[in-house]
Parts: structure tokens; C-alpha cells; sequence
């Protein structure tokens, strides 16, 4: 499963660098409507949380389910953090007409530039750019709405006391499909907000 979820990503990040070569300008142009802040603030909280569900996992090792529960509720808070500030990037952007493929309202988003004093969008091909960024952040995103369903049902099972020292197998299958999400963003994050 793991190694499908990979490779899924892998084919999208093959087709994102065909067509950045294609097109680097309007990839170039795309990137600037990113807000690289949000993006390294959701890396942090990614990156924490990853600590978080790995000493979750340590502390079931080790016998203290309870600090191990704190542990895996702070993972899933971190999860919420990161889609908040998602649906924060995405509704800015559905504001001011950014939408994937032929759906991008160049009048509209135009309209905005000019009344903030920005270069107006000159790439015919811009939504094929963000078509892409909707793409690669929505599975990943969907992927983290899964990760809290998952660790939320670890969790559980770990306060019913399931889980002991020498059984929390679950638990750590939970714990690399969430390392694997994580480690994705952490190359999105450049690919898409750094990179251009």
C-alpha cells in the first residue's frame, strides 16, 4: 500500500516536471500567487507532527500508553493546523478567480491584480499550472483527512488499551503511512512554493 501511494505521487511529480520544462514561465508565474510562509508554516507543523506520532509509538513501546495518547492527539491537532491553514490558501484563491485548468477566470484574477497595483497574468496556459497545485495539494490533503481518521482510530484503541509493549503493530503501520505523507509535503513544499 505504501509503496502504491508513492508511486502514485511519483507518476504526478513526472508529469509536473515534463510540463515545468514545457512551460517554465507560466510555472514561474503560477508560483507567485503562493504564499511561501504558509507553505513553510505548514512544513514546520508537518515535520512536528511527525516527531509527535513517533514518540507516540515510543511510549506504547515502553509501556505509557497515556503519554502515548497525548502524543497521537497532538499529531492529530497538528493534522487540523495544517488543513486550516490550507482552506485558508485555497478560499484566497477561489476569491480572487485562481482555478485549475480551463476554469481559471483571467478576468477576475486580472481585476485583482490591478487593484493591488500587480503585474497583470501575461500565460494564457496558468491554469494548467495550478491544475497541477490542486492536483498534488488536494490528494495530499486528502491524504491527511485519512491520516486523522487513522491515527484518531489508533488512538482509541489505544485508550481502550489494545495496545501493549509487546503489540502495537497497528499503530506503527499508522505511524509510516504518516511519515510517508509528511516526507510528500516536504517535497511539495519546494516543488511548488520555492521552486516556481
Amino acid at each position: 500500500f505504501m509503496v502504491t501511494e508513492i508511486l502514485m505521487f511519483g507518476a504526478i511529480f513526472v508529469g509536473f516536471f515534463i510540463y515545468h520544462s514545457l512551460y517554465p514561465e507560466t510555472f514561474a508565474e503560477g508560483s507567485r500567487f503562493l504564499d511561501w510562509k504558509l507553505g513553510f508554516l505548514n512544513t514546520l507543523v508537518l515535520i512536528f507532527s511527525s516527531l509527535t506520532m513517533a514518540l507516540g509509538i515510543h511510549y506504547l513501546q515502553v509501556g505509557q500508553n497515556k503519554k502515548s495518547i497525548q502524543m497521537q492527539a497532538i499529531t492529530i491537532l497538528c493534522a487540523i493546523i495544517f488543513m486550516v491553514v490550507k482552506y485558508f490558501e485555497y478560499t484566497h484563491k477561489f476569491h480572487i478567480g485562481i482555478f485549475p485548468g480551463m476554469m481559471l477566470d483571467m478576468e477576475k484574477l486580472n481585476q485583482h491584480l490591478a487593484a493591488v497595483g500587480e503585474p497583470l497574468v501575461q500565460s494564457k496556459n496558468l491554469g494548467l499550472y495550478f491544475g497541477f497545485y490542486y492536483v498534488m495539494t488536494g490528494l495530499h490533503g486528502t491524504h491527511i483527512l485519512i491520516g486523522i481518521g487513522l491515527i484518531t482510530w489508533t488512538m482509541i484503541r489505544t485508550m481502550r488499551g489494545d495496545f501493549k509493549p509487546n503489540y502495537f503493530t497497528a499503530v506503527e503501520g499508522v505511524g509510516i503511512f504518516w511519515h510517508i505523507v509528511d516526507l510528500i509535503w516536504i517535497f511539495l513544499f519546494p516543488l511548488l512554493y520555492l521552486l516556481g
